[in-house]
């Protein structure tokens, strides 16, 4: 693998209260180890070693935790919000001098079992400015909110769902800088926006995934992610 991945770990778990009071999500137990250990345990598998960290509730206990990254073969670098809270657009605006050219961006409470390598090639391979992975959950494991058909993304909205969403956002994008570029320094938005500003633009791309998320945002979430993880330990 050869691009950086931005992993947003900023929020306040307000879901997961009152064990999210003390720590950042990202450190939340899952089978004897905080969670985030075995996200990078998995980026690891498929190859990543550039990890930049977005932080901003209780970052500095996650920064503690995990250093520069060397013990699980990583490279970490972790940027802070900054006074602030800055939504999950603005931390990955602020992180941009980190990021490069071209990187991934996932969410902190996410364990994603996909093909990264065939996802980056689709990616790197076009001429779009981002890239959405969606998932084909029908209503599932938490509410559809994409429109996607013959390989195009053609409706999205995290607000008003429409019956014809079959589709979510699975979590994981893809971009160039020059997505983020336009967006203003040190100002809150929503990764959302920049996904809507794309997809009006003509300028995002879709890639649909067979496999199903797993997150650990919400209790029930939490107790399912615990319980894949122990069995695909077991199954090793």
């Amino acid at each position: 693998m050869s691009l950086p991945v931005a992993i947003l770990a900023g929020g306040l778990a307000t879901r997961l209260r009152p064990m999210t009071e003390q720590i950042p999500k990202s450190l939340v137990d899952v089978g004897g180890r905080p969670f985030v250990e075995h996200q990078l345990e998995l980026l690891l598998e498929h190859g990543f070693k550039d990890i930049i960290v977005l932080v901003g509730h209780l970052g500095e206990m996650l920064s503690d935790a995990l250093g520069d990254g060397r013990r699980y073969g990583l490279r970490l670098t972790f940027v802070f919000d900054g006074p602030q809270p800055l939504g999950t657009g603005g931390a990955v605006r602020r992180a941009l001098p980190a990021l490069g050219p071209t990187f991934f961006v996932m969410y902190g409470d996410s364990y994603l079992e996909c093909d990264y390598g065939a996802i980056e090639r689709a990616f790197l391979g076009g001429d779009k400015s981002g890239l959405m992975t969606v998932y084909c959950n029908e209503n599932r494991f938490d509410r559809s909110n994409v429109v996607y058909a013959n390989g195009r993304i053609l409706h999205y909205n995290k607000r008003l769902r429409a019956q014809d969403m079959r589709y979510i956002d699975y979590g994981l994008g893809a971009f160039r800088r020059t997505a983020f570029e336009p967006w203003p320094e040190n100002e809150p938005f929503d990764l959302a926006e920049v996904y809507q500003q794309l997809l009006t633009a003509g300028d995002l791309a879709g890639f649909e995934v067979a496999e199903r998320f797993y997150e650990i945002g919400s209790p029930a979430g939490l107790e399912e992610t615990r319980a894949h993880l122990a069995a695909r330990r077991m199954s090793r």
